[in-house]
Parts: C-alpha cells; structure tokens; sequence
C-alpha cells in the first residue's frame, strides 16, 4: 500500500503540506454538514413522537432524546431511530380499492379497539367550573392510542400529500374527516401542498389563495385561531366556501404552530352535520401540531446545511436560564471588527426592542445594543477574541430609550472565546427593581395582575386586585367557581364566552365586565393569555384586571351634563321661538316708512347676533284721539318670555293712560309703580323708556325719560344729544320724580330714539359708541340719503351685540 505523500510530508513542500491539511479539513466539513443535513428531518420527527407520546414540549422532547442518549452512551441518532422504531405501526389492512391509499411509508394502523379511538366525552358541568380545565389535561387513553399512532405514521410521510394522507386515515373513522388540506403560508398567500379526500380539479382550483377576504383559511393563519364552521347557511354568507356547502356540512381549520420555518393551516371537512365537540376540538389542534413537526422536517430536508457548531451551542443554550448569545466578528476589508452577529441565542436573551431568545439570531449587535461602541465593553470582546482571555466586566450602567422614554439600566457581563466566536452572557442587577416599580406604577393606575396554575389550581393575585374585588387578602382569590356571584348577571354571557375561548382555547382576551361589591357596582376590563403545553392546552394564565369604574363614571357624568346641556338648549330655543313669536305679533315692524301727522317714521328692530334669547326692545308710534303723535321707546332688563311680558304690559299701558289724558310725567310715574308692584323681592323688574308727544300745529315735541339714552338731534349735518331731564329708571325707586322738556322740530331736522343695543359694545365705555353713533348719524342724516336710518345701521351693526331698536322721526323740508 502506497502512503500519501501529503500524509506522511514526504517529498512535499511546506506549502503543499498546509493546502493538503486545508483540503482535508474542508471534506471533513462537508461530509459532517451532509450527514447534519440527512439527519435533521429524523430528529424532527423523534421530537414529534415524544411530544406526542409524553405531551412534552418541543425543547423538552429534544432534552429527552440527549438525555436518554446519555444514559444508553447512543449518539444523538442512535435514540432518535430507537424512539421512531418502537413505535413502527403495523402492516396496514387492505382499504377497499374506492378508498385513496396513503404511500406505503406514510401508512397509519388503526389502534386495536374502536371504543380506544374515540375520544373522551365532552366535560360537563358550567364554564365557571375548574375541574372542566384541570381534568383530562393529557389526551384520554384512547385518544393518546392514537395519537400515537398518528405521530408514527407521520414520522414515516416523505411529502405534505404524505401528512394529508396519514392525517385523513387516521381522523376518518373517529372524527368522521372527509377531506383534508394542507397549506403553507407564501409571504401572505397560501398554497395547498397536500390534500386527501378532495378531487384534483377542486385541489386545482384552490391550489394557490391570494390575500383575500373572507377566506376561512387565511384568516385562521393571520388570527392564529381556529375557525369552526358548524353552520352552513351562515358560513356560505360569511366565508367563501371551499367545495359544495351540501357535501361539507361542518370544517375547521386550525393554524400550523408558526416558531418554526412553516407557518399554514389544516383543513378538516366533514359531511357530519353536527358541531364540533371540546373533545373534537382538542384531538384535531394536538394532530395539527404533530403535522407541523412533520412539515418542518420536510422543509430542513431540503435546506441549506447548518453551521454544526452553531446548532450544537444553540442546543446548549436552549437549556440554559439567564442571558447569553453566541456571537461572530463581522470585519471590514481591513481586517478590523466592525460589529457582531448573534449566531445562537438563550431564550432569556432580550435586547432594547423587546426581541427574544431566537429572535435576535442573525441581527447585529449594534442594532440590539446601539449605544455599546466605544465602550470599554466593546473593547473586552475584541480583547477575548485576540487573547482567549475571559473577559469578566465590572457592572457598568447602559442608557436605553424605551417607548421614547430614556432610561439607565445596571449590568455585568462576561465573554469568552469560543473557536473564532465568542460566548457572551450577562447579569441585570436592577430588574427586580424595575419589575417592582413597574407593578407599583400600575397599581396606581387602578391595574393589578393575577396567575393562576391550572395544573396545580393555584391563583396569585396582587394587592390590587383585592382591593378592586373588595376581598380581604386573608381570604384568598376568587376561584373560577366563585366568579359568578360577583359579575352583573347581564354580562355573565360574554363574560363566559371569554372565559371558554382563554381556558378551552388557549386565545387571549380584553373583556369588560362588572362586579357586584360592597362599595357598589364596579366596572372592571381583564386582559389575559395562556400558556399552553406541547399539546396547546393551556397550563397557566397571566393577566390583569383593570379598574375602569372612575374613568365610567367620568364618563356617565358627561352623558349627564351633556344631556342636560341638550335639554336647557333646546328649552332656550322653545322659549326663543315663542317669545320672538309673541313679540312679533306684539310689536309688528313695517317694512317702509310710515306717514304720521306730518312727520315721516322709520322704524328698525334687529335681534342680538349671539345667544338665544329675545330681549325685551319696544317701541310704539301711533296718532292720539286729539290729532297729536305718541312716540315711546323702551328697553325691558333680561331676556326671554318675562321680559316680553312686561314690555307688553308696558306697552299696552302707556298708550291707555296718553290716550286718557294723562300728562307725560304723571304717565311716567304710573308705570314706575307699576312695575314696584308687579316686582318681588326676588324678582325685581327695571326698564328704562323715553315717551314723546308731538304736536304738529306747533311742531313742538314734549318728553320725559326714565333711565333712557338721550335722543339724538341731526340739524343741518350736525349731531347733537338732547339734554338728559331727571328721570330714574322704572322700577328702580318708588320716590323716582320724572321732568318734561319740549323741544321744537324744523324742517330737516332727524330726531333718533334708540335703545342701548345700537351704541352699547363689550369691553368699551358708552361714551365712545355714543360718539360713534353720533358721526354716523351726521354722516347719513345730513347728506339726505335716500334711505338714512339703513345707512346707519349699515355703519354700526357690525359693532352690535344686543338687541336694538330704533326709531327716526324726520321732518320733511317742505313741511
């Protein structure tokens, strides 16, 4: 036998030497990463088994196989083909030929008895009752028979027809499964890689389903919940049914488990008219998960080989409590590190976005932990690299920005070369810190958190909690069987519905609902999710209730206001229309000017531009018995329908005691008492008038105010106020002494009565609005304007904010 000169060095160069051990090391590489690859798909498919067999988690099945290895001094395969080969089902029996048969690698057996097959009875009792969730935790022995049998024949399937074959033999007889469909999701689409049961040319026309609406499948893969469609009629209104309603009386599809590379759901459709059981339902999610185990070793069968190393670290780490990542140097062109790149990661493991465990494999550092550069920590790790030497840090204080919010957490960390990576792992002093503040902050927003076990039955609950139940901590939580008695009977319904889906589907919830205390009804929201075991059978629940009842009765006391506000508002108006209705039918205003012994009268009225009262503005002019002209103008204090009532009663007042005789001043005092009389102590009634006689033989004007503006006189383009005579306004004293002037009218002249409206702005002293109206009223009156008291107003209504009345006695020049 020949030796190899690269063996041996014999006649070989150094160089030669060197690229012959390189080439050697490669092909040692490649065949271990081969013979890696060919054995994934059996690992898999022995960590289904056990999941299966024993309900173990996924990581649990696979610390099972290396421990039971450990104990036999197998290798890693060795158990795993003894774990598949104590299982191989038995030689199938002959199916009639009308019946698909399944390849004979993926062939299922049916358990020995048919009465071991079918599943357990569905758990009586309320959906109040913890024995319904703690009970029959594990499949029923039946079940587990089967199962069983189900996760062998699985490990046997070459292809997802393979799985849908197996999945349809095996659910057929206790489940009464007519059909079967596998699909995977394709970045938001689904294909159909697998089917039983369907005829191709339906398989063909729901091969491959774009993101679409009301597809049953979909959305159980975005939901990540099961849909169960039990009810035809409806279901064809709401989804678009795969195949005919008629056949299919009942489906469900169930999502694929998505941690590993697959991510899908099953199909299950059955022409069984009857809903699905809690039995039922449980059987079919467990075989959906030994499906997913079987798809994820058909998609490791045909992938890109794994770093060997990396997945041993990686299996090292899954064990591993704490923090610690496995990371390789990325280097420039130069040579020099510029980052790192997490290969392997412990599920403790979390970075400043709140990503975990596997989630950090293939990131970078510096995108974790930005802010880690420069810093003597960076410089421990290139050091570890160069040296071998373990780099043991001194707790140091990294700043992080959560949720906007900055913060500076404590840590110690430690690295150790591992071949040209490194080992990292860490300690945060300050979590319990953190964890308490944290549970302090939100106890004082009315949260309190609460767990319960359901393997062992125990519940914790914060003090909190208590404290929104009204319970003394001495009497312990309230058990699901309690519950009830506290929750309002009206949301008892949705409240137990949530109750069903978290414990009995293992989905998360946000309920409202409301208790019954000592302190009264309380409005409470949970919030809440399970953990399942490998089977998905939820074994713990994590939550928090919340105390809504302040921020709800907040709320019903601004119902409250606001429909008050509503009531007062719409009474207001009822008041606006009615007295605006009266005071018109009152106080009618002519739309022209009106002709009265001599004297030409305009007369305006314009409402207030806010609010919605009336106010009490008044007027009148009319001709008296004797030839002469009555001119009044009054303004009544307050709004409404009162203040309308005593403008009329003013109103209608004076005309009878001027029409009688009574002298201007005597009227004038009459009216005072008057409204002394009428008023009360609680409800006193002022207002304030000017009243004016006019004589045309003499053309004289007489008058008497009580209270009121001066008139405004606009003679030969200038504006003056008369004289103000003593006169206090009406109601206000009952010794009030009112004085009549005269004055003389000439042809030309424009006499202007007003009420306060017209001069009168917020936040300005009258006498500014007096002279205002005053350089208005020249401007308009005396340049003979066709129309001057539009004019006018068109000048100082902008700066109106109250009613205002007006009237404008003008003396024609050719009188």
């Amino acid at each position: 036998m020949q030796t190899d000169p690269a063996a041996t060095g014999d006649g070989a160069s150094p160089e030669v030497l060197a690229l012959a051990k390189v080439v050697a090391r490669l092909r040692a590489e490649v065949a271990d990463l081969e013979g890696l690859a060919s054995t994934t798909a059996v690992l898999e498919r022995a960590k289904g088994v056990l999941m299966a067999r024993d309900g173990l988690s996924a990581d649990a099945a696979y610390e099972a196989l290396v421990r039971e290895a450990g104990l036999r001094s197998r290798s890693l395969m060795e158990q795993c083909w003894i774990t598949l080969g104590g299982i191989r089902p038995r030689p199938a029996p002959v199916r009639p030929s009308s019946t698909p048969s399944a390849p004979s690698s993926a062939s299922f057996s049916p358990p020995p008895s048919a009465e071991d097959v079918l599943p357990a009875p569905e758990p009586e009792g309320s959906v109040f009752s913890s024995a319904r969730y703690r009970t029959g935790r594990r499949p029923a022995s039946g079940s587990r028979v089967l199962l069983s049998g189900l996760a062998a024949a699985l490990a046997g399937a070459r292809s997802p027809g393979d799985a849908a074959e197996v999945l349809h033999e095996a659910l057929s007889g206790p489940l009464g499964v007519d059909g079967v469909m596998i699909y995977v999701d394709r970045s938001g689409r689904l294909e159909l890689v697998g089917h039983a049961g369907i005829d191709a040319s339906l398989a063909g026309q729901w091969q491959d389903i774009p993101p679409l609406t009301g597809v049953a499948a979909l959305q159980a893969v975005t939901s990540g919940r099961p849909r169960w469609l039990e009810d035809p009629e409806r279901d064809a209104e709401e989804y678009q049914l795969i195949g005919s309603p008629e056949r299919w009386r009942t489906r469900a599809w169930i999502p694929l488990p998505g941690k590993g590379p697959t991510t899908g759901a099953v199909g299950f459709l059955r022409t069984i008219p009857a809903p699905f059981g809690d039995a039922d339902r449980s059987l079919l999610q467990q075989a959906v998960r030994l499906c997913a185990g079987a798809l994820r070793s058909f998609e490791h069968a045909g992938a890109e080989p794994v770093d060997e190393e990396v997945a041993a670290v990686q299996g090292i780490l899954d064990v591993l409590p704490g923090a610690a990542i496995l990371l390789s140097p990325v280097r420039s062109s130069s040579g020099e590190i510029e980052d790192y790149r997490i290969d392997a990661a412990a599920p403790g493991s979390v970075d400043v976005a709140g990503r975990r465990g596997k989630e950090l494999v293939g990131r970078r550092i510096l995108e974790t932990y930005p802010t880690v550069a420069g810093t003597p920590l960076w410089q421990g790790y290139v050091d570890a690299l160069d040296t071998g030497a373990v780099y043991d840090g001194a707790p140091f204080e990294y700043q992080e920005v959560i949720g906007g919010v900055p913060g500076t957490s404590v840590f110690s960390v430690q690295a150790a070369r591992l071949g040209n990576r490194l080992i990292v792992s860490w300690i945060r002093h300050d979590s319990d810190e953190r964890e308490n503040r944290r549970v302090t902050t939100l106890e004082r927003l009315g949260l309190g958190w609460a767990e319960w076990n359901l393997i062992t039955d125990t519940i914790d609950w914060s003090g909190q909690v208590y404290e929104i139940f009204g319970r003394a901590p001495g009497q312990g939580p309230v058990m699901l069987e309690e519950l009830p008695r506290y929750v309002v009977p009206d949301d008892l319904p949705a409240l137990a519905g949530a109750v069903q889906q978290l414990l009995g589907e293992g989905a998360p919830i946000d309920q409202p609902f409301r208790i019954t205390t000592a302190a009264g009804v309380r409005h409470l929201r949970i919030v809440a999710e399970a953990e399942t075991d490998a089977d998905g059978t939820p074994v713990k629940v994590h939550g928090f209730f919340q105390d809504l009842s302040p921020l709800r009765d907040a709320e019903l006391a601004l119902l409250e206001s606001e429909r008050s506000v509503l009531v007062q508002r719409g009474m207001l108006r009822a008041e606006r229309a009615i007295a605006a209705g009266l005071r018109q039918a009152l106080l009618p205003v002519p739309e022209q000017s009106i002709e009265l012994v001599g004297l030409c009268v305009d007369i305006a009225y314009v409402p207030s531009d806010s609010g919605v009262n009336v106010g009490g503005d008044w007027y009148s002019a009319i001709e008296l018995p004797d030839g002469n002209a009555l001119f009044v103008v009054g303004d009544v204090a307050g709004h409404g329908l009162e203040a309308v009532g005593t403008m009329a009663q003013l109103r209608f007042a004076t005309k009878g005691m001027i029409i009688t005789g009574s002298a201007l001043a005597d009227a004038m005092s009459r009216l005072n008492a008057l409204l002394m009389h009428t008023s009360t102590g609680t409800s006193a009634t002022t207002a304030t008038m000017i009243m004016m006689r006019y004589r045309p033989a003499s053309r004289s004007l007489s008058w008497v105010r009580a209270g009121h503006l001066p008139p405004l006189l606009v003679r030969g383009g200038e504006a003056r106020f008369l004289p103000m005579p003593e006169g206090t306004l009406l109601g206000a004293s009952r010794d009030s002494v009112y004085v009549e002037e005269t004055l003389d009218l000439e042809p030309g002249d424009h006499l202007l009565l007003y009420t306060d409206g017209l001069v009168e702005v917020p936040g300005e002293d009258m006498a500014e609005g007096m002279d205002r109206l005053a350089h208005a009223a020249a401007e308009a009156m005396g340049r003979g304007a066709p129309d001057p008291l539009a004019a006018l107003l068109s000048v100082i209504h902008p700066a109106q904010r109250d009613d205002m009345c007006v009237l404008d006695i003008h003396l024609p020049r050719d009188a």
